[in-house]
C-alpha cells in the first residue's frame, strides 16, 4: 500500500468514524480556549474541564483574569498540574493581551507563540480551532499513531507534524487532528493495544507491532 492509498484510507476511515469531531476542551471563545490549551500541558482534556469552569466563573477574560492574583489563580488550577508556571503564565500573557491587543487574542502564530506559555503546539490549536486557520496540532496521541501507521519516523512533535502536513491535503488538517486524537484515545490506545482489532493498524500499521 503506498502513502497515498495509506492516508486515503485513514482519511475516509476517519471520517466515517467521527464526521464531526467536537473539540475536546470546552471554551466559549479565542481567549477560554487559549487558556484551556494552555492547562492541557501534560494534563488530560477531562482533567482541564473540570477546572476550568471554576477559573471562568471568576475570570473568563483577560481584563478580568489580569486582575486576579496569581495565587488565587493557582490554587484553582491546581489539579491540573505545574500550577505555579501555569498561573504565572496565564496572568502574565491576560495583561499582555489588555495592554497590547486590547483584549483580544492575536491571530498570527508569531504573535501567539510571543505569549508567555504559548508554545507551537497551543498556538497551533488556537489557529486552527478558533480562527479557522489550517494548521496540525501535534500531541502525544497523534505523534504515536503517525508512528503507528508508518506515516512518520519522527522523534519529536515537530517533525511528526512537518511529516502530516506533506502527506495529508491541507483543507484535512483542522479536522482530521481531532479525528486521530478521538481515534487514538478510543481505539488505538498506548496501552492494551491489539493491531488485529485496530480498523487502521490491522491495515496500515508497522509488521513490528504484530511481535
Amino acid at each position: 500500500m503506498t502513502k497515498k492509498e495509506k492516508t486515503d484510507f485513514i482519511v475516509k476511515t476517519l471520517d466515517k468514524m467521527y464526521p464531526d469531531p467536537p473539540i475536546p476542551l470546552h471554551h466559549k471563545d479565542a481567549y477560554t480556549l487559549l487558556i484551556a490549551v494552555l492547562l492541557s500541558a501534560q494534563c488530560t482534556d477531562a482533567r482541564v474541564n473540570i477546572v476550568t469552569p471554576h477559573l471562568f466563573a471568576l475570570a473568563d477574560d483577560p481584563f478580568k483574569m489580569s486582575k486576579v492574583s496569581v495565587e488565587k489563580i493557582k490554587q484553582i488550577i491546581r489539579p491540573c498540574g505545574l500550577s505555579p508556571r501555569k498561573s504565572q503564565a496565564i496572568s502574565d500573557l491576560s495583561k499582555i493581551l489588555v495592554k497590547k491587543y486590547n483584549g483580544n487574542v492575536p491571530q498570527t502564530f508569531e504573535e501567539l507563540e510571543e505569549l508567555p506559555g504559548v508554545g507551537h503546539k497551543t498556538a497551533s490549536v488556537v489557529m486552527s480551532q478558533a480562527f479557522g486557520y489550517p494548521a496540525f496540532p501535534v500531541d502525544t496521541h497523534i505523534h504515536r499513531l503517525a508512528y503507528r501507521w508508518n506515516l512518520s519516523t519522527g522523534k519529536n512533535v515537530e517533525q511528526t507534524e512537518k511529516d502530516l502536513k506533506k502527506l495529508f491535503p491541507e483543507e484535512t488538517w483542522n479536522k482530521l487532528h481531532l479525528q486521530i486524537i478521538y481515534y487514538g484515545r478510543e481505539h488505538c490506545t498506548a496501552r492494551g493495544h491489539d493491531i488485529k482489532k485496530c480498523i487502521i493498524c490491522s491495515k496500515v500499521g508497522r509488521k513490528l507491532m504484530e511481535k
